[in-house]
């Protein structure tokens, strides 16, 4: 089960809210898990900070996977997201930053993986 945590500095509307959910759902494909099996957190209006300056249109994404680090869908990922959040959000692509984090070990329903 991945997991995308996003903290965005944008306030969004609950229809904003669900079409980011359902573009991250989608872009989750490029590393080869389904919307099905991912579970998203989005916190908007977040204060993020880069360099000292408070970023006006930012975002940062965290992605927990279930798998072996592949920079190739990391680097696809990556892209999709920029291209998801400039498009619906006009948030520019220098302003978003994902981290990966891979696990071997991750636990629902009673029982690990």
């Amino acid at each position: 089960m991945p997991f995308i945590d996003v903290k965005i500095t944008k306030k969004l509307d609950g229809a904003m809210m669900d079409e980011l959910k359902t573009g991250l759902g989608a872009a989750m494909a490029v590393i080869g898990k389904p919307e099905s099996y991912t579970m998203i957190g989005i916190q908007d209006g977040y204060t993020l900070y880069f360099g000292g300056r408070r970023l006006g249109d930012g975002a940062f994404i965290a992605v927990d996977v279930l798998a072996e680090r592949n920079p190739s869908n990391s680097a696809a990922f990556t892209e999709e997201v920029c291209r998801l959040l400039e498009q619906k959000l006009d948030i520019p692509p220098a302003n978003v930053y994902v981290e990966y984090r891979h696990t071997k070990d991750w636990g629902w329903n009673g029982a690990n993986f």
